[in-house]
């Protein structure tokens, strides 16, 4: 991917998800930066848990739809040769956009996990908790 990426987000105890999307400082409504984000949120919650007991072999994965709960995020590329989609070119679609954007979330998030167990294991304890009601 020839560009930048900025990503900023927090769990909290508020219901639902609020996710804001950027390409080349346009508002978007969805696309492959924001896959990017919730699949590099996703595998680094899950093998996170998966790791310190927090999700056991039998428990279910981590979900896509399950690893939003309480999240705010913003999520911004910026890139050289941006691709949209639709008539509001509201949709970004650069494939390799959206493997890069999850490929550094999965790294930094990992890392902080690691670096701040007692956190990790609040926010990881009450996804993975929900995660086993549905």
């Amino acid at each position: 991917m020839a560009g930048v990426v900025e990503v900023a987000f927090r769990w909290c105890r508020c219901l639902g998800e609020r996710v804001r999307s950027f390409a080349n400082s346009r508002a978007t409504v969805d696309g492959t930066h924001a896959a990017g984000l919730r699949d590099g949120l996703t595998a680094a919650v899950t093998a996170y848990a998966r790791q310190h007991g927090l999700l056991t072999a039998t428990d279910p994965g981590i979900g896509v739809d399950r690893i939003g709960e309480g999240l705010t995020a913003v999520v911004s590329v910026k890139l050289d040769r941006p691709e949209f989609q639709g008539a509001t070119r509201s949709v970004l679609a650069n494939a390799d956009v959206g493997d890069c954007v999850g490929q550094a979330v999965q790294d930094h998030l990992g890392r902080w996990l690691r670096d701040n167990s007692e956190q990790a294991a609040t926010v990881i304890g009450r996804i993975a908790q929900g995660a086993r009601r549905h």
